[in-house]
């Protein structure tokens, strides 16, 4: 059993998987990659100048830390990729992080009222992307950075979250009897989304004619 299916509730059921592209772990590894080249370096120079036999041993021996130090550093953020998983059940999202110390977060798809994509040019080419999910009772907005297929990935949460309303809804025949302070809640789960679209907006991370997308498309549920 994974560590992902570990944390499953009963009747709980893994949609979709994915993690960082491979591009996040090349990113990080950038400074452990100049300490292998400079181990390198050490190492030609002194096969080629050294003048004395103690000099090359102790140029080698420098030249064999760096490598040693970036290699396992390399290692080391690989394998913490490895060990990640961005996980969309039919109850929530899941994230997993961390490869000794493990670091979950999830957000309950009933709760969660909008996800905002971010995508450059190069993100667009290279199929990643950020995804920044807005639940309605959080105040922080949880960040999905340079997340692999991150279309399907929000596709995929869109799909379970409309499916696990489906369920929620009652049959039609049902006698319409809406519970009090529905509509108040519904105003006050608009009223956060948009304080948090604007704080976006406000930072960025959003256009304002995607705002105002997102505004009228909230209040077009109301």
């Amino acid at each position: 059993m994974s560590y992902a299916q570990s944390l499953l509730a009963k009747d709980e059921q893994i949609l979709y998987e994915a993690r960082q592209h491979w591009l996040a772990p090349l990113s990080d590894s950038l400074r452990p990659i100049v300490l292998v080249l400079i181990g390198l370096l050490i190492f030609t120079a002194s096969m080629i100048w050294s003048l004395a036999d103690a000099i090359a041993l102790i140029e080698r021996v420098v030249a064999g830390a760096f490598l040693v130090v970036g290699l396992v550093w390399i290692f080391i953020i690989c394998a913490t990729w490895r060990s990640q998983g961005y996980i969309v059940t039919n109850r929530r999202v899941l994230k997993i992080e961390g490869l000794f110390d493990k670091k979950t977060g999830d957000s309950s798809l009933d709760k969660i009222n909008d996800a905002v994509l971010k995508q450059g040019i190069w993100a667009r080419i290279f199929h990643y992307g950020d995804l920044d999910i807005l639940t309605a009772n959080d105040d922080q907005i949880d960040h999905y950075q340079m997340l692999a297929d991150v279309v399907n990935f929000k596709k995929a949460m869109l799909n379970a979250k409309n499916a696990l309303e489906d369920g929620y809804r009652r049959p039609v025949d049902a006698p319409a009897t809406p519970a009090k302070g529905a509509k108040n809640g519904s105003t006050d789960d608009a009223a956060a989304t948009l304080s948090k679209l604007a704080d976006l907006r406000d930072k960025g991370a959003i256009t304002p004619a995607e705002y105002e997308a997102k505004k009228a498309e909230l209040l077009g549920r109301m």
